[in-house]
């Protein structure tokens, strides 16, 4: 009888604390006990892309929106380097499970969808505002950059970790095996992160590329986070703002169902 009246408790909505705590817990110390791969090689990577950049174009480029090539793609490179790794760190996470077969573990315990989900995005949550942290003081020691906008920072880097630590969820849920993340990361995320305008103003663009660019929404992350560091960009950030919270709310919807029906994860 107690048995009974502590599922239908919890089917009412009531948090298993204890499940979810030990969830986060895992994935925070999944990055972060190997941090010179998850922290370090990717500051590493931001670093030396700037300086190419810089020392290929920049003094050619001369200013854009008022700025300094590189002061430009700054904000830009730091978003571009948050988002990658929020995907690939619940991705490569959830994969290695289903392929090692140890997803039952997880599966097994009484956690719920939106659980599952939240314990998922806590490592991509946590390794995008590390790394965006560290970009942040290396731009304000550096380049002398400091932020414009804090709160909107933030508020931006969230987003876009939960963006696309979703997207990294929902790919590798839909993958079966590495060869299949491979092709999703190469020919859809990594795309769609260098035709973000990372490196570039969108007013660059040829009308009927720049069109195309309003369809992808790391273009609005982007753009935002370079107007709360910088004070300058492309569209209003209201309107970025927006666009990337309807996007959160599409992909978590879809990675609460598929993790809610156990698509491809209980067959």
């Amino acid at each position: 009888m107690m048995f009974v009246q502590k599922m239908s408790v919890r089917q009412f909505g009531l948090v298993n604390w204890l499940g979810l705590y030990t969830l986060i817990s895992r994935e925070i110390r999944r990055f972060s006990s190997i941090w010179l791969q998850t922290l370090v090689a990717p500051l590493v990577t931001a670093t030396l892309l700037m300086m190419i950049f810089n020392i290929a174009i920049g003094d050619r480029r001369g200013e854009v929106m008022g700025v300094s090539f590189v002061v430009f793609i700054a904000p830009g490179v730091m978003m571009m380097t948050v988002i990658q790794n929020a995907f690939a760190n619940s991705s490569s996470s959830l994969i290695s499970a289903k392929i090692q077969g140890n997803i039952v573990d997880t599966l097994m315990p009484p956690l719920s969808g939106g659980e599952l989900l939240i314990g998922y995005l806590s490592g991509s949550l946590g390794r995008g505002l590390l790394i965006s942290v560290a970009m942040l003081l290396g731009m304000a020691l550096f380049l002398g950059v400091f932020v414009m906008y804090p709160l909107l920072v933030f508020g931006f880097v969230l987003l876009g970790s939960i963006f696309l630590g979703t997207l990294g969820i929902i790919a590798a849920i839909y993958a079966q095996k590495f060869d299949q993340m491979s092709t999703i990361t190469n020919f859809v995320i990594t795309p769609l992160a260098f035709l973000s305008g990372s490196f570039y103003s969108i007013e660059a663009l040829p009308e009927n590329v720049r069109q195309l660019a309003y369809y992808n929404p790391l273009f609005y992350l982007i753009d935002g986070t370079r107007y709360a560091i910088l004070g300058v960009s492309d569209c209003s950030p209201f309107t970025s703002f927006v666009i990337v919270i309807g996007s959160v709310i599409v992909v978590y919807a879809l990675a609460w169902r598929m993790f809610a029906t156990g698509y491809r994860l209980k067959s």
